[in-house]
């Protein structure tokens, strides 16, 4: 059964690397191609030229081309999404496909030692809708505190009650569970309740009671306590930023999408400094130029926006110089690299049917309930609830700002039999084999503590002039001198296993898989010394990477972008996507993500505003 399972995934995964012929139906449409019209080098121009069609890029380009004398170009680097990528179930199997960048940390000592090579993989979406294609699809805003914090830093219009409106303007919501005037309802963005959850669900939420939490609405009025999971799903499939922004209004006559084309250079007058174009290729490495009348709009993401920014002669002086790029601007690009760390490697195992296995996944039945919108395909990868803590080593008063996600799996990383976890987070063979391969496909549960507010922090550096050469990208996980981040996830540990000991949980027999980590064996087990050595052995990311082209005032020198997005000394570019978050938030980044592009875009129109009145699409 097993072997009929692992052949059926393998084809599964061919099938996520062919084109679309459903979901996204763009293809045939005439303003939607696959390389530029016109000769090599031919200059076209615009009002506003869009680069990256991810979770940003996707609403700028919608709320843009609401303006109809505008004329907006939409340049993405990746293909269409597809049937495959619609099962919410299948999104680890997209990792390392064509629809990830499949970038690689850099080795660090005593991190990943888990891992392949000892490298901890950083997927990136590369496909029109970007990460929010290839994602967990867990929609999470982010803590009021954390936005109180990012107006302090000399970012004025970034406190809660300025973000919650565009919060809830992008979003269509049917939840249950949700705190009242919390969410929208007339958005584009699908957010709602899983279809399918396991028993296991309601233990950890039973759990969350014993131990003194509430059931909460995570997006709504408080974030401490628990949750069920809400997901950027409709009817069953995946909700990407692409089918809910671009899908609808294909149509606008002013809004070009190009797919498989790559930016290499934003253009820019090196002696007045504003930028006016870009340069790109086409599928076929055919060379293009592209002129922007009004500006350019940078949303290629955590690493592709800083790596273009330094391609384009807008960085740190000395790199540039390093790289032999002419000087522009001095900016910190790609310095101030925030993400939050995770552990995967708490197993729980228990004495009833009641997890996700490989085996049930791929059952008949499963498939054909899918095709309604039900049953367990319908699960965001196995995800099924959320909870928000203070273990006891935060020291800031407020009760209501954890210090640790715990995001709750009705499964663990051996229910697939090592089909397909192993390989998405990059975990190494030998690993695998020892201490995952022996449980492998029982019945089991586990939990994933991330650390909210890491204190470590990283930076990208380019490998070369190359765009094709992948970023240098140096994560520095663990490496805060006080040792604030492992002894937080120490304590997240602790606080996991005291849930598995509670009522709920032991009603199900519910015991930890008590083998000892390859890595940790010469340490005692339980421990803080072994599970410091556990969280820095299986430090995945959850592609929440942030920061690297920091929003900040004029005078804070690691600052790339204003309150409004506008580069610091560049005319006519703005930067806007999770790379200017400044810090990590207590938040996913696919939904801030779309936040911002919901608020560039109406910065942007009151820019313009003697050109937008009486112009939108009806």
């Amino acid at each position: 059964m097993i072997l009929i399972a692992i052949i059926l995934v393998k084809l599964s995964l061919a099938i996520a690397q062919m084109p679309s012929l459903s979901g996204l139906n763009y293809s045939s449409l005439s303003n939607y191609t696959l390389f530029p019209k016109g000769l090599p080098g031919e200059n076209q121009e615009y009002d506003f030229i869009i680069i990256g069609g991810g979770s940003a890029g996707s609403v700028i380009a919608n709320r843009l081309s609401e303006v109809g004398h505008w004329k907006i170009l939409l340049i993405e680097a990746g293909g269409l999404e597809n049937f495959f990528t619609d099962i919410p179930a299948a999104c680890t199997l997209l990792q390392l496909t064509e629809f990830d960048w499949q970038y690689k940390m850099e080795k660090l000592p005593e991190v990943c030692m888990a891992m392949e090579n000892q490298q901890c993989l950083w997927p990136r979406g590369k496909v029109l809708g970007g990460s929010s294609v290839i994602n967990y699809m867990m929609y999470t805003r982010g803590n009021k505190y954390d936005f109180e914090r990012w107006e302090k830093e000399g970012n004025p219009g970034w406190l809660w009650k300025d973000v919650l409106p565009y919060y809830i303007k992008s979003e269509k919501a049917n939840l249950k569970h949700a705190d009242p005037g919390a969410h929208g309802i007339f958005g584009y963005l699908s957010v709602e309740d899983v279809p399918y959850q396991t028993p296991l669900v309601n233990a950890f939420l039973e759990a969350g009671r014993e131990t003194g939490r509430k059931i909460i609405d995570y997006n709504g009025d408080s974030q401490w306590g628990f949750s069920q999971i809400q997901g950027t799903i409709r009817s069953g499939k995946r909700c990407s930023a692409a089918k809910a922004f671009l899908e609808p209004i294909i149509l606008r006559p002013n809004l070009k999408i190009l797919i498989k084309n790559l930016v290499t250079k934003i253009l820019i007058d090196p002696k007045t400094k504003t930028a006016y174009g870009v340069e790109f290729e086409d599928e076929f490495k055919l060379k293009h130029t592209a002129l922007a009348k009004k500006e350019v709009i940078l949303s290629a993401g955590v690493i592709g926006s800083p790596q273009l920014l330094i391609l384009s002669g807008v960085g740190p002086k000395n790199h540039l110089i390093e790289l032999d790029i002419p000087v522009i601007q001095d900016l910190q690009v790609g310095q101030n690299l925030h993400d939050h760390l995770c552990f995967v490697g708490l197993t729980f195992l228990i004495n009833e049917t009641a997890s996700y296995t490989l085996t049930k996944f791929l059952q008949l039945s499963s498939f054909i309930q899918y095709f309604s919108g039900k049953g367990p395909l319908t699960t965001l990868g196995g995800v099924e609830a959320l909870g928000f803590i203070k273990t006891n080593v935060s020291k800031d008063p407020r009760i209501d700002f954890p210090d640790v996600e715990l995001v709750f799996v009705a499964g663990s990383l051996s229910s697939d039999a090592g089909v397909t976890f192993r390989k998405g987070f990059g975990i190494s063979k030998e690993f695998y084999k020892e201490y995952f391969e022996p449980i492998s496909q029982r019945e089991s549960w586990s939990i994933f503590p991330v650390l909210l507010h890491p204190k470590s922090t990283g930076y990208l550096r380019l490998r070369s002039k190359n765009i094709s050469d992948h970023p240098i990208l140096h994560g520095n996980y663990y490496t805060d001198p006080e040792q604030h981040d492992v002894r937080t996830m120490v304590a997240a540990v602790k606080e996991i296993i005291r849930l598995s000991e509670t009522k709920a949980f032991q009603r199900f027999g519910s015991k930890l898989y008590d083998t000892p980590f390859p890595t940790c064996k010469s340490l005692k087990f339980g421990t803080d010394e072994y599970w410091e050595c556990c969280v820095r052995s299986l430090a995945p990311t959850l592609h929440h990477q942030v920061g690297t082209c920091k929003m900040g005032p004029r005078n804070d020198s690691t600052a790339v972008v204003g309150s409004q997005f506008r580069v610091h000394g560049i005319k006519n570019l703005r930067v806007a996507d999770s790379s200017t978050i400044p810090f990590a938030l207590s938040a996913h980044t696919n939904a801030p993500a779309m936040m911002i592009g919901e608020r560039v875009s109406d910065f942007i129109k009151n820019h313009f505003k003697n050109e937008t009145m009486g112009w939108p699409w009806l």
